[in-house]
């Protein structure tokens, strides 16, 4: 029995040793584990940090190449939105034709000449070739003439008005008799200058109608024997300001009677310096509706221009871009903003030159947007409430509401790439004010009107590089806002200009009526003296 006894303990001793052992087996295995299960979560952390990294940097690489192919094309390429492919059910086949008129279409006919004025010249025989070549009898001259025409241009050529005033003796009794008597001063536009109102619409119109500075301006008129200081004009510009606010003014007052604008601004050198004023850039403002268009200067571009220009003004409409300044005078509810569908066309086509392989995307929504002004133009072009019209908008609401559905999908889709989903995000920003013309179809889908109106002011910038001193920016403003107004009415800006210089001059100063110079209170016939015949009438 102590035989057994002690196998037994023996046993119980080994089993308790490998109880023991095999705990501290495990307890080891679970503690690398342990480790390797962090080291494991450490390289795995570690992984998707340089994954995530290794995508920032291929989406930024991405967009540098997008900015850089961007830069290229501002600088060195076509200034066209047009693409090289062509995308959708839009898709066309190339014509080819090629430019300009094509063989059979019908052409503008000649043009008409009636209104220039006539100047008749008699050619005939020269002497010696009047007679019988034979016998040397002479010819008969007929009452009949055989007629043609030539057209010439104008021949430029100044002179001087030498204005006699005559001159009389009282012959009466009366008080203070054997008085001399003299015809009244000449009338002029400004008292002190030899110039007449013609030299000074002239300067006028080339710089601010045709857009050409004004040292060119006067090379012309040196070579036609009439050399002007350029000094001497520009006194005479900054007296003729005060002539020209009142027109200013009361456009202006026009304008704020309207209720739908299209706005938008540009850059604007003033060098002048002023108080608070680091720089010498300013801003070139535009308003512009069906009677009006009015041009604002001003140092700033934030929202206190628009707040200063409409000051009291309530309800209305704007298109304009997306700057964040219409928003502002949005926020009070007062006015309606309309954003620009051009704009948005314009950020895809961009998208489409800087990602490459991602053109189709891009172009696919030019298309898309291309739809909504096909079927809008259709729309405009009938009547409100005729059948026609009603079957364009029940068509361009539904696409309205697909694209809309669309861009939220797209949103979701993991393939667009960030730069794309973040127009799509600005196109969901704005979609409110880019629906407008669904449910008004006066108002136009784009801003273009306005972006148009800013090019005659744009060209001058370039070619006089703004204005020196901020009178002068006045004027520009004046001048753009007087010409492009009264051109919206079919109204020769030159024989206009005459016509209120004029009478300025016979008035010393400005007209008390100048109502009668301002388009909507002309009548047909008024407005017909101051047009020109339109361009291309045909002589039948």
């Amino acid at each position: 029995m102590d035989f057994l006894d002690e196998v037994k303990t023996r046993r119980e001793q080994f089993l308790n040793i490998s109880t023991l052992l095999t705990a501290a087996y495990y307890e080891n295995l679970k503690i690398e584990l342990i480790e390797h299960k962090q080291k494991a979560n450490y390289w795995k952390t570690q992984f998707n940090q340089l994954k995530t990294k290794e995508q920032e940097v291929v989406a930024e690489n991405e967009e540098l190449k997008a900015q850089l192919r961007k830069r290229e094309q501002q600088l060195f390429g076509k200034k066209s939105e047009k693409s090289k492919k062509d995308f959708g059910s839009s898709k066309l086949a190339k014509s080819k034709n090629k430019r300009g008129q094509q063989a059979g279409s019908n052409g503008h006919g000649r043009r008409n000449y009636d209104h220039l004025p006539e100047v008749k010249e008699n050619i005939g025989l020269p002497e010696g070739e009047d007679v019988c070549p034979c016998c040397g009898l002479p010819y008969d001259q007929l009452l009949d003439t055989e007629d043609s025409e030539v057209i010439e241009l104008i021949n430029v050529k100044a002179y001087k008005r030498k204005v006699c005033r005559k001159m009389y003796r009282s012959t009466c009794k009366c008080s203070g008799g054997n008085k001399i008597i003299t015809a009244p001063v000449a009338d002029k536009l400004l008292p002190k200058s030899k110039f007449g109102v013609s030299i000074w619409a002239h300067l006028l119109l080339q710089k601010y109608e045709y857009q050409i500075p004004l040292y060119r301006a006067l090379k012309p008129l040196g070579a036609h024997g009439l050399p002007l200081a350029i000094g001497t004009i520009t006194d005479g510009f900054q007296k003729i300001l005060p002539l020209l606010s009142p027109v200013y003014d009361a456009i202006v007052q026009k304008s704020l009677s309207a209720d739908q604008w299209h706005a938008d601004e540009t850059g604007w050198k003033v060098f002048e310096t002023i108080e608070g004023k680091i720089s010498n850039r300013w801003y070139l403002w535009i308003f512009s509706n069906k009677e009006t268009v009015i041009f604002k200067l001003d140092p700033s571009r934030s929202s206190k221009v628009l707040l200063e220009h409409f000051g009291d003004k309530t309800g209305g409409t704007l298109n304009v871009d997306r700057y964040v300044a219409y928003k502002v005078i949005a926020k009070s509810g007062l006015f309606v903003l309309a954003f620009c569908w051009a704009h948005v066309r314009r950020d895809f086509l961009n998208y489409s030159k800087a990602y490459p392989h991602r053109e189709d995307w891009g172009l696919k929504w030019v298309d898309r947007i291309g739809k909504l002004y096909e079927i809008n133009n259709n729309r405009i072009l009938h009547q409100e409430g005729s059948s026609r019209f009603i079957k364009y908008d029940n068509e361009l609401k539904k696409e309205v509401k697909n694209l809309q559905v669309f861009a939220n999908k797209e949103l979701k889709d993991d393939e667009v790439l960030p730069s794309g989903k973040k127009l799509l995000k600005s196109l969901d920003r704005h979609w409110e004010g880019l629906t407008v013309f669904v449910d008004r179809p006066e108002i136009p889908m784009d801003n273009n009107i306005a972006e148009r109106g800013l090019r005659p002011s744009v060209i001058g910038r370039k070619n006089y590089y703004g204005s020196a001193s901020v009178w002068s920016g006045e004027l520009a403003t004046a001048m753009f806002t007087i010409f492009e107004t009264i051109k919206k009415w079919k109204i020769n800006p030159h024989t206009w200009l005459l016509a209120y210089l004029q009478e300025c001059a016979m008035s010393g100063g400005v007209p008390d009526n100048i109502s009668k110079f301002l388009p909507w209170n002309m009548n047909k016939q008024q407005r017909q003296l101051f047009s020109l015949p339109p361009a291309g009438e045909n002589s039948s």
